[in-house]
């Protein structure tokens, strides 16, 4: 079997390339296929064109997108919307020029409406208005669900979407301004427990309600959603199909978060907020009962995940120093 993984270097590419590898080396027809951005251009619809033609992958897995914290999408949101939607585009149309029949999509639970009923639901996608905060993102992510929906109907495709909570792990994005929260806060609760440093403010009240899971775990999740037979997967997923949410059901406060990751990295300072800054959506919750039904669980607990990332955070912050 040949997989392509599209966005291999990135966190959740790099998390399913680690377990795909684990399963050659174990003796499993695994071949692989990964090229870097700057061996191919996602959002260059000739090159993606002429990759898939020459490749020809049995499985796409695309995990490549452009993404960020609420910073990053309220600067850049043209550079969000426009570069999520080529990518998709073109590695979704492209697979299927080249007779891909099985491909899995990863988004964003962003892309529920901001009012939505917690937990959330599948059945809540296009229900009302999106957060502004990160809109172009979700406008791009729902986009690519529909993509997938729209091939799987009039081509007969299996094109599948998984749609995940907020993620964290070995191989995060740890800049000091384009993170998301959890790897910000281990940035700065680090450098501030090296430093003394007597307070840490957090951006916000403090009160949002997130939910975190682990890159391991959604990676587990999404070679179990791909795999499922169709039979399996069109009867637990009725009567919607294009997508399922993946997250692990439980949610905790920005400002409780926070005081984890303090002790994790030891720092003994106080914990300040900071409520001029925004703080998006105040709760936001998978209801994940649907992967449940088909037999897939979390298996990393919160506390435990970020202690493993953050020697990871330790092992590698060489790199951080930007």
């Amino acid at each position: 079997m040949k997989y392509y993984i599209a966005g291999h270097r990135g966190m959740v590419g790099g998390a399913i390339l680690r377990r795909l590898q684990a399963r050659k080396q174990a003796g499993e027809a695994v071949d692989l296929i990964t090229r870097s951005h700057a061996e191919l251009d996602l959002t260059d619809q000739q090159a993606v064109r002429d990759f898939m033609q020459a490749e020809q992958p049995d499985v796409v897995i695309l995990a490549a997108a452009k993404v960020g914290g609420i910073h990053a999408n309220n600067t850049y949101p043209a550079d969000f919307i426009y570069e999520n939607l080529m990518i998709e585009c073109n590695v979704i149309h492209q697979a299927f020029a080249a007779g891909v029949k099985r491909l899995l999509q990863l988004g964003s639970s962003c892309i529920y409406p901001r009012a939505a009923v917690q937990p959330m639901r599948e059945e809540a996608l296009l229900t009302g208005v999106l957060e502004p905060t990160n809109e172009p993102y979700a406008v791009a992510k729902i986009a690519g669900i529909k993509l997938c929906e729209s091939y799987n109907r009039q081509h007969g495709t299996d094109y599948r979407s998984v749609m995940p909570t907020n993620l964290y792990g070995p191989g995060d994005n740890f800049h000091p301004e384009n993170s998301h929260v959890l790897p910000a806060l281990i940035r700065r609760f680090h450098a501030a427990a090296r430093n003394g440093t007597e307070e840490v403010v957090i951006w916000g009240s403090g009160k949002p309600m997130r939910e975190f899971l682990h890159v391991d775990d959604m990676a587990a999740a999404s070679l179990f959603v791909l795999e499922l037979d169709t039979q399996t997967y069109s009867a637990k997923t009725a009567p919607m199909l294009s997508h399922i949410n993946v997250g692990t059901g439980r949610d905790i406060s920005i400002l409780d978060l926070a005081r984890m990751v303090a002790r994790i990295t030891g720092f003994q300072g106080r914990i300040g907020t900071d409520p001029g800054k925004p703080d998006g959506t105040m709760k936001k919750l998978m209801d994940v009962s649907r992967l449940a039904d088909m037999g897939w669980t979390a298996q990393i607990g919160l506390e435990q995940g970020i202690k493993q990332t953050y020697e990871w955070f330790l092992a590698n912050q060489d790199n951080f120093r930007h």
